[in-house]
């Protein structure tokens, strides 16, 4: 039996073509894999002494040879494939061990695009594809994560149907994702990230209990690794919903660095933020918005959850909460509710991946687009259109009723009053609505908008928002303007003694 053994990611490699020189394979390898093996000691076979060809171009060509893809894609069971192969001095290959040119960590690295075209893996690739398409007869490694799977299944002398099966799911997964990330690349340098196809490729993280409702299935996915890499689930099984949820809160908790922030998120929306001191103080603050809705919500965290905030949160039922981490004896408190999830991204404080795009299904298809960005300094940079000028504390709220209103659904308005949400009414078919709707639930749950800001993450049409606003008692208004009643809108912010600020800038969220 031979195995052929070229990867890029060495790790386990010695230890793995070890293992089956004990088993009594023959290893055939190319360049730096053949040199760490042979350095091992480990008694391995020049490709090129198979392919009866040196590599050359510079290593362009080493494995695109009939002595290699006829020893892989051979049919064992054919005798006419078995006499053609006598014939032709095709002897068989029956493992693959390939992964490929590190593309990503290349385009990562540099921007010279000599270097990026000669990491775009040709033979590893067709090597790959060969071997899961024969996948019968042979075993297509391409994840060190199953060396030992291999190795056992071969030392058993079974078959391994299913395990060779897998393997073939993985390999053409792996060349699939590979070839997406190199045209998702050429587009995004020629086309504008706009080309005549585009590659949508994540990596499964875990099953969901269930997609949007109980008869649906769902699972989640990542982007380089993301989750993995900054996700721990403490505790529970996270539904479709939920991870949705999370998304929201957690988007809005960590736009502000390291404040002490709280978001509770309730089917994508936010019901309650507060900014305070301390996280518990911005927990209770964030909970009077809208206490009902916050019933069964997510709520995210931009810090490190103690044992007195758990305690505060185990008051009431919880379906999600997302932290950047959790003190043991939280964790402890929290175990007693078997509902509830608790996902941690064991940092000091929330991070966001930031993703460069976005897109939505749509039947038929989907809509592609560049990821809208809240930038820093939108409301600093803000135009001052009346004649008040808001106060040190109405800009600090304007910021943050600004970046809430433009991470919730549109038409939306979000009313702030020292660093805490009061009202938010989102969804609407009219921002006269959004806002009729926020202030009726805040009269509802008893709180006074006085003095708060208001934020619409798009252009108030008419003047009729601002007269709600005045009468509510708001002294601040910040919105994109862009409107042909801009200037009435502006007078009535005057009459009514409202500071009001235009961003220049929309954030739709559909």
């Amino acid at each position: 039996m031979r195995a052929l053994i070229s990867v890029s990611d060495k790790s386990g490699v010695v230890e793995f073509a070890k293992g089956l020189v004990d088993l009594g394979w023959e290893i055939i390898s190319t360049g730096g894999t053949h040199k760490a093996l042979q350095d091992a000691g480990i008694s391995v076979v020049e490709a090129s002494e198979v392919t009866k060809f040196p590599e050359c171009f510079e290593g362009r060509v080493k494995t695109l040879n009939p002595y290699i893809h006829g020893g892989i894609l051979h049919k064992r069971g054919d005798e006419a494939h078995l006499a053609q192969a006598r014939e032709l001095g095709v002897e068989g290959i029956d493992l693959v061990c390939v992964n490929l040119y590190p593309f990503k960590a290349t385009i990562e690295r540099t921007e010279d695009f000599d270097e990026i075209i000669e990491n775009i893996d040709i033979g590893g690739p067709a090597m790959v594809r060969s071997a899961a398409k024969n996948f019968e007869s042979v075993y297509t490694v391409t994840d060190s994560s199953d060396y030992a799977r291999v190795l056992d299944m071969i030392a058993s002398k079974n078959n391994g149907v299913d395990l060779r099966c897998e393997l073939m799911v993985k390999a053409f997964e792996h060349t699939a994702a590979y070839d997406s990330m190199i045209a998702n690349y050429m587009n995004k340098k020629f086309n504008n990230g706009f080309g005549s196809h585009q590659f949508i490729v994540g990596k499964k993280v875990f099953n969901t209990r269930y997609g949007e409702n109980p008869h649906q299935s769902g699972a989640l996915y990542q982007f380089d690794n993301f989750f993995d890499n900054h996700f721990t689930q403490l505790q529970g099984e996270a539904s479709f919903n939920n991870l949705t949820d999370v998304n929201g809160a957690l988007k809005i908790a960590s736009s502000f660095g390291d404040a002490p922030t709280v978001c509770i998120v309730k089917h994508g929306n936010p019901c309650g933020f507060a900014m305070r001191d301390t996280l518990i103080d911005s927990y209770v603050e964030a909970l009077k918005c809208d206490s009902i809705s916050a019933f069964g919500g997510v709520v995210a965290v931009n810090g490190i959850v103690d044992e007195e905030l758990a305690s505060k949160m185990n008051e009431m039922f919880l379906e999600v909460v997302i932290a950047a981490g959790f003190t043991p004896k939280a964790l402890e408190l929290f175990s007693a509710k078997k509902r509830l999830k608790v996902f941690s991204q064991n940092t000091t404080h929330l991070m966001n991946p930031s993703d460069a795009v976005d897109f939505k299904h749509i039947e038929g298809g989907f809509v592609y687009q560049n990821s809208d960005k809240v930038s820093a300094n939108e409301v600093s940079n803000a135009e001052q259109k009346g004649q008040l000028k808001a106060t040190e504390q109405e800009m600090k709220d304007m910021e943050i009723a600004w970046k809430i209103a433009s991470l919730t659904k549109s038409n939306c308005v979000v009313y702030v009053k020292n660093s805490a949400m009061v009202a938010v009414g989102m969804g609407m078919t009219s921002r006269v609505d959004a806002s009729q709707c926020a202030l009726k639930k805040a009269i509802n749950m008893g709180l006074d908008v006085s003095g708060a800001v208001v934020a619409s993450e798009a252009f108030f049409p008419f003047r009729d928002s601002v007269d709600a606003a005045a009468e509510a008692g708001i002294k601040a208004i910040i919105e994109p303007g862009g409107s042909v009643r801009d200037d009435e809108v502006i007078g009535a912010a005057n009459e009514h003694g409202i500071s009001i600020y235009f961003t220049g800038i929309r954030h739709f969220l559909h």
